[in-house]
């Protein structure tokens, strides 16, 4: 909320005068201070920091003088911008102070210490809940007396709760510890930051203070808005943002997550898409006069149209992952929209129990991936699964019955190279059915009814209903699952990673090897971080590629529906 006059009493215009001044210099030595450190950064210390780290706090510095400087040369000038960027300096510096206190106190292995004594910590957890039932419940029919007995009852139970579970997490311990812990000048500079950084956040909010900067009741609100907006807005540049800016530099080294990491530029990129495909003079023609076996991981001939072609990857691996994830993705789309289309237009439909058949379809949506993964696991076994128990059932069925000799196939599901990319297809589309049903049953009941009733009495069959109104008008839901589901299936991982048994879930013959999966082997098995990046954002270029070209066409299909 914008601060009011009644919340802080009009201070006389010198006081005002002062706080400025006294800002305007803080901010000025903020910046002097940021610039000073740039130059200790670089020119002064005895090391070199690191390329990442020294460019990183470089440009926090940078960032951080500037933004000071233009903030204290405002404030002298009593602009509304040297506010705004005063609350928002003052603001960053204290999270930091707050949360780098934290780090250098041990806080963050005190919530170690608070996990592995979690156990002891919930008789304490339940005594605060019987605290806070004993003063609300009932609170309405008692007397005034009773009540406030109650309420003192309720706060001595959660007080005594509240002293237990500080103390079996470690926190008086841990607090006696912070004496000696502030010996460290870099922890008690640290801890200092955030008295003056509040001092001033407290100073430049006052209305008299936005009064003198001529604050509007349209800055009040801009201020409010980024104050609720900053927590998600700083946990997306934290947490979303900054790696993926890490993964694009590190794409362009040779970082094994452990050491250094060495610049190596586009080789990464180059590695990975290193595929040459050269015609053949003969097909008896050596291949070493072709290609460099050196170079490439196989070579492989292939006949098109009467001529011999050698091709040959530097990663044969990768291609063939993306060749599985390319095929998983054109079959498990399909399997799961076309479906998912007619489900919504039954479950649209008002017959009694729909509700129920809706929550039995979404529920493969909201289940564990691991518990879906094992069930299926256990259907495909290809001796006890009651897939191929059916199979088997059918089979025998049609010989009784028709006399013929039809053989049990005996599918070896996920043990064959034919079928066990199908296999995870299968169960992929299966669970992926019940949340695009609920998306298309959305877009289902946003269609006017008068439409299909005007069609109804001009004659129009069901048929010609469902091709004409409801897949035209359903084309933005349309849309929108597309893109959810491609992206999906090219992501596809944790059903592979636990539906294919043994310790190889590339499964027989490299079957369902896709790009996540041979992503984690490179970064998480061997440990080759770099070129694990670059193939997270070849395989990000390749999925904005996907969503692009189903934009343009979404859009290009309005267009001449408008039209």
């Amino acid at each position: 909320m914008a601060p009011t006059s009644a919340s802080f009493p009009a201070g006389p215009a010198r006081a005002v005068a002062s706080w400025l001044r006294l800002a305007a210099i803080w901010h000025l030595l903020l910046g002097l201070g940021a610039l000073a450190g740039l130059v200790w950064l670089w020119a002064l210390t005895p090391t070199a920091p690191g390329l990442t780290t020294g460019l990183l706090i470089s440009g926090l510095l940078a960032l951080l003088a500037s933004l000071s400087l233009l903030a204290a040369h405002a404030l002298r000038g009593r602009r509304h911008r040297g506010r705004t960027l005063s609350l928002g300096i003052n603001y960053l510096l204290l999270l930091f102070s707050l949360i780098g206190s934290l780090y250098r106190l041990g806080g963050f292995a005190g919530l170690d210490t608070l996990a592995g004594n979690f156990g002891r910590v919930l008789p304490f957890l339940a005594l605060g809940l019987v605290g806070l039932g004993v003063g609300t419940l009932g609170g309405d029919r008692l007397r005034p007396a009773q009540r406030q007995a109650r309420v003192r009852l309720s706060r001595a139970i959660m007080a005594v709760a509240g002293v237990g579970i500080l103390w079996t997490a470690g926190i008086f311990a841990a607090i006696v510890g912070i004496p000696g812990a502030l010996g460290d000048p870099l922890t008690l500079g640290v801890l200092l930051l955030a008295f003056p950084t509040i001092l001033f956040l407290w100073a430049i909010w006052r209305r008299p203070v936005a009064d003198a900067l001529q604050a509007t009741n349209s800055h009040e609100e801009m201020l409010n808005g980024w104050l609720f907006l900053s927590p998600n807005l700083l946990g997306f540049l934290v947490f979303v943002a900054g790696p993926l800016l890490f993964s694009l530099y590190v794409s362009f080294t040779d970082w094994d997550a452990f050491g250094t990491r060495n610049w190596v530029g586009l080789d990464n990129y180059a590695s990975i898409l290193n595929l040459k495909i050269e015609p053949l003079a003969s097909p008896d023609q050596r291949v070493g006069d072709v290609m460099d076996v050196s170079v490439y991981d196989e070579l492989t001939r292939f006949n098109l149209f009467g001529r011999t072609y050698l091709v040959g990857a530097e990663d044969r691996l990768l291609w063939i992952a993306l060749g599985n994830t390319l095929q998983f993705a054109l079959m498990a789309i399909p399997l799961s929209i076309i479906p998912a289309l007619f489900l919504a237009n039954l479950l649209n439909s008002k017959v009694p129990g729909m509700k129920f058949f809706r929550a039995v379809y979404f529920l493969p949506s909201v289940a564990a991936v691991v518990g879906i993964a094992l069930v299926w696991q256990w259907l495909f076994n290809a001796t006890i699964g009651y897939i191929n128990y059916g199979i088997s059932g059918a089979v025998n069925l049609i010989n009784d019955v028709f006399g013929s000799g039809v053989v049990d196939p005996q599918i070896r599901w996920l043990s064959e190279s034919r079928t066990a990319l199908l296999a995870v297809v299968i169960m992929s589309a299966w669970q992926w059915i019940g949340f695009n049903t609920v998306l298309f049953l959305a877009g289902l009941q946003n269609i006017p009814g008068d439409l299909y009733e005007a069609a109804t009495v001009d004659g129009a069959s069901p048929r010609q209903q469902f091709w004409r109104i409801t897949i035209p008008l359903l084309a933005p839901t349309t849309f929108f699952v597309l893109v959810t589901t491609t992206i999906q299936s090219m992501q596809v991982f944790e059903q592979i990673f636990i539906l294919i048994p043994g310790q190889n879930p590339a499964g027989p013959d490299n079957s369902t090897l896709t790009m996540v999966l041979y992503l984690y082997q490179k970064a998480f098995q061997r440990f080759e971080q770099g070129y694990a990046s670059a193939i997270a954002w070849v395989l990000f270029i390749l999925i904005f590629g996907a969503t692009y070209v189903q934009f343009r066409r979404q859009r290009a299909s309005g267009l001449q529906q408008v039209r």
